[in-house]
Protein backbone atom coordinates (compact mmCIF):
# COMPACT_ATOMS: atom_id res chain seq x y z
CA UNK A 1 0.00 0.00 0.00
CA UNK A 2 1.15 3.15 -1.22
CA UNK A 3 1.29 6.79 1.13
CA UNK A 4 -1.61 7.88 -1.64
CA UNK A 5 -3.60 4.49 -0.52
CA UNK A 6 -3.88 6.10 2.98
CA UNK A 7 -6.61 7.75 4.02
CA UNK A 8 -5.52 11.18 5.37
CA UNK A 9 -7.65 10.78 8.44
CA UNK A 10 -5.73 7.69 9.08
CA UNK A 11 -2.09 9.31 9.64
CA UNK A 12 -1.33 11.31 12.14
CA UNK A 13 2.25 12.95 13.03
CA UNK A 14 2.25 11.68 16.62
CA UNK A 15 0.53 8.71 18.36
CA UNK A 16 -2.15 9.34 20.45
CA UNK A 17 0.59 8.12 23.49
CA UNK A 18 2.44 11.17 22.34
CA UNK A 19 0.06 13.36 21.90
CA UNK A 20 -1.04 13.10 25.51
CA UNK A 21 2.92 13.71 26.83
CA UNK A 22 2.75 16.63 24.97
CA UNK A 23 -0.38 18.18 25.87
CA UNK A 24 0.97 17.13 29.08
CA UNK A 25 4.20 19.08 28.96
CA UNK A 26 1.83 21.84 27.98
CA UNK A 27 -0.07 21.46 30.79
CA UNK A 28 2.61 21.53 33.24
CA UNK A 29 4.20 24.64 32.12
CA UNK A 30 1.06 26.76 31.79
CA UNK A 31 0.84 25.74 35.44
CA UNK A 32 4.16 26.30 36.37
CA UNK A 33 3.71 29.99 34.67
CA UNK A 34 0.53 30.39 36.68
CA UNK A 35 2.10 29.41 39.87
CA UNK A 36 4.51 32.16 39.18
CA UNK A 37 2.00 34.78 38.17
CA UNK A 38 0.35 34.32 41.52
CA UNK A 39 3.43 34.07 43.92
CA UNK A 40 4.83 37.06 43.17
CA UNK A 41 3.86 40.53 44.50
CA UNK A 42 3.04 42.99 41.00
CA UNK A 43 1.74 46.45 42.32
CA UNK A 44 -0.57 46.24 39.09
CA UNK A 45 -1.47 49.62 38.93
CA UNK A 46 2.14 50.89 38.22
CA UNK A 47 2.15 49.19 35.31
CA UNK A 48 -0.02 50.27 34.31
CA UNK A 49 0.57 53.71 34.67
CA UNK A 50 4.36 52.54 33.43
CA UNK A 51 3.82 53.82 29.52
CA UNK A 52 2.56 57.29 31.19
CA UNK A 53 5.79 57.15 33.45
CA UNK A 54 8.30 56.55 30.37
CA UNK A 55 6.64 58.79 28.52
CA UNK A 56 7.29 61.67 31.05
CA UNK A 57 10.45 60.64 31.85
CA UNK A 58 11.74 60.50 28.35
CA UNK A 59 10.34 64.02 27.95
CA UNK A 60 12.95 65.02 30.55
CA UNK A 61 16.01 63.43 28.72
CA UNK A 62 15.53 65.95 25.55
CA UNK A 63 17.11 67.52 24.47
CA UNK A 64 20.21 65.25 25.96
CA UNK A 65 22.97 68.04 27.54
CA UNK A 66 26.30 67.28 25.63
CA UNK A 67 28.19 69.41 28.56
CA UNK A 68 29.97 66.60 29.95
CA UNK A 69 30.73 64.73 26.76
CA UNK A 70 34.47 65.17 27.48
CA UNK A 71 34.27 63.38 30.50
CA UNK A 72 31.62 60.96 28.84
CA UNK A 73 34.73 60.12 26.05
CA UNK A 74 37.24 59.63 28.30
CA UNK A 75 35.18 57.22 30.54
CA UNK A 76 33.84 55.33 27.73
CA UNK A 77 37.38 54.52 26.50
CA UNK A 78 37.95 53.21 29.70
CA UNK A 79 34.78 50.52 29.20
CA UNK A 80 36.56 49.79 26.01
CA UNK A 81 40.01 49.25 27.73
CA UNK A 82 38.23 47.41 31.09
CA UNK A 83 36.50 45.06 28.08
CA UNK A 84 39.92 44.79 26.49
CA UNK A 85 41.71 44.22 29.10
CA UNK A 86 39.79 41.48 30.45
CA UNK A 87 39.11 39.50 27.68
CA UNK A 88 42.80 39.17 27.04
CA UNK A 89 43.27 37.85 29.94
CA UNK A 90 40.17 35.45 30.26
CA UNK A 91 40.63 33.93 27.05
CA UNK A 92 44.68 33.20 28.07
CA UNK A 93 43.33 31.77 31.20
CA UNK A 94 41.06 29.70 29.82
CA UNK A 95 43.25 27.82 27.63
CA UNK A 96 44.80 25.32 30.36
CA UNK A 97 41.00 24.95 31.83
CA UNK A 98 39.52 24.64 28.00
CA UNK A 99 42.62 21.83 28.03
CA UNK A 100 41.36 20.36 30.93
CA UNK A 101 37.81 20.08 30.75
CA UNK A 102 38.10 18.30 27.44
CA UNK A 103 37.55 14.82 27.72
CA UNK A 104 40.10 13.77 25.06
CA UNK A 105 42.79 15.76 26.33
CA UNK A 106 42.49 16.06 30.11
CA UNK A 107 45.16 13.55 32.06
CA UNK A 108 42.60 11.90 34.39
CA UNK A 109 39.18 11.63 35.71
CA UNK A 110 39.83 14.27 38.49
CA UNK A 111 41.54 17.04 36.41
CA UNK A 112 38.55 16.67 34.04
CA UNK A 113 35.92 17.41 37.02
CA UNK A 114 38.04 19.82 38.24
CA UNK A 115 38.32 21.68 34.80
CA UNK A 116 34.21 21.64 34.49
CA UNK A 117 33.72 23.16 38.32
CA UNK A 118 35.77 26.07 37.04
CA UNK A 119 33.68 26.76 33.56
CA UNK A 120 30.38 26.12 35.91
CA UNK A 121 31.28 28.32 39.01
CA UNK A 122 32.67 30.94 36.37
CA UNK A 123 29.34 30.82 34.54
CA UNK A 124 27.09 30.52 37.22
CA UNK A 125 27.92 33.76 38.97
CA UNK A 126 26.47 36.86 36.98
CA UNK A 127 29.42 40.07 36.26
CA UNK A 128 27.06 42.09 38.27
CA UNK A 129 27.75 39.78 41.06
CA UNK A 130 31.16 39.20 40.34
CA UNK A 131 31.85 43.31 40.72
CA UNK A 132 30.05 43.64 43.64
CA UNK A 133 32.41 40.52 45.39
CA UNK A 134 36.21 42.58 43.45
CA UNK A 135 34.81 45.48 44.68
CA UNK A 136 34.64 45.02 48.35
CA UNK A 137 38.41 43.37 47.84
CA UNK A 138 39.95 45.67 45.67
CA UNK A 139 38.38 48.80 46.21
CA UNK A 140 36.00 51.09 43.45
CA UNK A 141 37.72 51.26 40.19
CA UNK A 142 38.45 49.55 37.21
CA UNK A 143 40.32 46.97 38.56
CA UNK A 144 37.79 44.96 40.24
CA UNK A 145 35.78 45.70 36.62
CA UNK A 146 38.84 43.94 35.05
CA UNK A 147 38.80 41.03 37.36
CA UNK A 148 35.08 40.52 37.69
CA UNK A 149 34.86 40.43 33.62
CA UNK A 150 37.84 38.33 33.30
CA UNK A 151 36.42 35.86 36.14
CA UNK A 152 32.75 35.50 34.25
CA UNK A 153 34.73 35.10 30.93
CA UNK A 154 36.59 32.64 31.58
CA UNK A 155 33.74 30.02 31.97
CA UNK A 156 32.07 31.50 28.50
CA UNK A 157 35.50 30.75 26.71
CA UNK A 158 36.90 27.38 28.16
CA UNK A 159 33.38 25.76 27.89
CA UNK A 160 33.20 26.66 24.05
CA UNK A 161 37.26 25.52 23.50
CA UNK A 162 37.06 22.64 25.71
CA UNK A 163 34.14 21.48 23.14
CA UNK A 164 35.83 22.00 20.50
CA UNK A 165 38.82 20.31 21.93
CA UNK A 166 36.50 17.33 22.10
CA UNK A 167 35.32 17.57 18.55
CA UNK A 168 38.34 17.55 16.42
CA UNK A 169 39.67 15.45 14.26
CA UNK A 170 41.58 12.61 16.42
CA UNK A 171 43.93 11.15 13.17
CA UNK A 172 46.20 13.91 13.30
CA UNK A 173 46.52 13.65 17.10
CA UNK A 174 47.20 9.69 16.57
CA UNK A 175 49.55 9.75 13.75
CA UNK A 176 51.83 12.07 16.03
CA UNK A 177 51.55 9.81 19.30
CA UNK A 178 52.06 6.62 16.38
CA UNK A 179 55.81 8.68 15.66
CA UNK A 180 56.58 9.66 19.56
CA UNK A 181 55.88 13.25 19.56
CA UNK A 182 55.90 14.59 22.79
CA UNK A 183 52.54 15.96 24.48
CA UNK A 184 53.40 19.39 23.32
CA UNK A 185 54.19 19.01 19.66
CA UNK A 186 50.71 16.70 19.26
CA UNK A 187 48.88 19.68 21.03
CA UNK A 188 50.69 22.09 19.12
CA UNK A 189 50.92 20.82 15.78
CA UNK A 190 47.38 18.31 16.16
CA UNK A 191 44.85 20.03 18.74
CA UNK A 192 45.77 23.88 17.95
CA UNK A 193 45.72 23.99 14.43
CA UNK A 194 41.46 22.55 14.73
CA UNK A 195 40.38 24.73 17.37
CA UNK A 196 42.31 27.85 15.99
CA UNK A 197 38.78 29.54 14.04
CA UNK A 198 37.24 28.38 17.18
CA UNK A 199 39.49 30.29 19.76
CA UNK A 200 39.43 33.71 17.54
CA UNK A 201 35.59 33.15 17.03
CA UNK A 202 34.97 32.90 20.75
CA UNK A 203 37.54 35.51 21.49
CA UNK A 204 35.97 38.40 19.46
CA UNK A 205 32.49 37.42 20.36
CA UNK A 206 33.07 37.23 24.02
CA UNK A 207 35.38 41.07 23.66
CA UNK A 208 31.63 42.40 21.48
CA UNK A 209 29.85 40.70 25.16
CA UNK A 210 32.44 42.14 27.54
CA UNK A 211 32.03 45.46 26.31
CA UNK A 212 28.50 45.56 26.49
CA UNK A 213 28.76 43.80 30.40
CA UNK A 214 31.12 46.56 31.19
CA UNK A 215 29.32 49.71 30.48
CA UNK A 216 26.97 48.47 33.60
CA UNK A 217 29.66 47.72 35.88
CA UNK A 218 29.97 51.32 37.25
CA UNK A 219 26.46 51.17 38.74
CA UNK A 220 28.15 49.42 41.20
CA UNK A 221 31.95 50.84 41.70
CA UNK A 222 33.28 48.76 39.52
CA UNK A 223 34.62 51.57 36.39
CA UNK A 224 33.26 52.52 33.49
CA UNK A 225 30.69 54.60 31.94
CA UNK A 226 28.22 52.95 34.61
CA UNK A 227 29.70 55.84 37.17
CA UNK A 228 28.15 58.51 35.15
CA UNK A 229 25.12 57.27 34.42
CA UNK A 230 24.61 56.19 38.01
CA UNK A 231 25.44 59.84 39.19
CA UNK A 232 22.97 61.32 36.63
CA UNK A 233 20.27 59.23 37.50
CA UNK A 234 20.97 59.71 41.52
CA UNK A 235 20.60 63.23 41.03
CA UNK A 236 18.10 63.63 38.57
CA UNK A 237 19.82 64.99 35.49
CA UNK A 238 18.14 63.16 33.20
CA UNK A 239 19.31 65.07 29.92
CA UNK A 240 22.85 63.69 31.40
CA UNK A 241 21.74 60.70 31.37
CA UNK A 242 20.30 60.62 28.10
CA UNK A 243 23.03 61.29 26.79
CA UNK A 244 25.18 59.06 28.64
CA UNK A 245 22.98 56.20 27.04
CA UNK A 246 23.29 57.59 23.55
CA UNK A 247 27.26 57.25 23.94
CA UNK A 248 27.06 53.85 25.22
CA UNK A 249 24.23 52.60 21.83
CA UNK A 250 26.79 54.45 19.88
CA UNK A 251 29.88 52.38 21.69
CA UNK A 252 27.81 48.88 21.05
CA UNK A 253 27.09 49.75 17.29
CA UNK A 254 30.91 50.56 17.15
CA UNK A 255 31.47 47.03 18.91
CA UNK A 256 29.30 45.49 16.60
CA UNK A 257 31.03 47.11 13.15
CA UNK A 258 34.58 46.42 14.71
CA UNK A 259 33.52 42.74 15.58
CA UNK A 260 31.87 41.89 12.24
CA UNK A 261 34.91 42.98 10.55
CA UNK A 262 37.49 41.04 12.45
CA UNK A 263 35.71 38.05 11.94
CA UNK A 264 36.16 38.85 8.26
CA UNK A 265 39.89 39.60 8.77
CA UNK A 266 40.69 36.44 10.91
CA UNK A 267 38.54 34.22 10.25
Amino acid sequence: MTLSDLNRDDWTRFSFRQRMQRYGVFALCALAIGWALGSIEVIWAWVWDAPAQMGDLFGRMVPPDPTNLAAILRVLWETVNIATIATAFAVILSLPVAYLAAQNTTPNRATLWIGRFILVSSRSINTIIWALLFVAIFGPGIVAGIVAIMFRSIGFVGKLLGEAIEEIDKRPVEALEATGASRFKVIAYAIVPQVMPTFWAVSILRWDINLRESTVLGLVGAGGIGIILQGAIDTFNWPEAATVLLAILALVILGEIVSAWLRRRIL
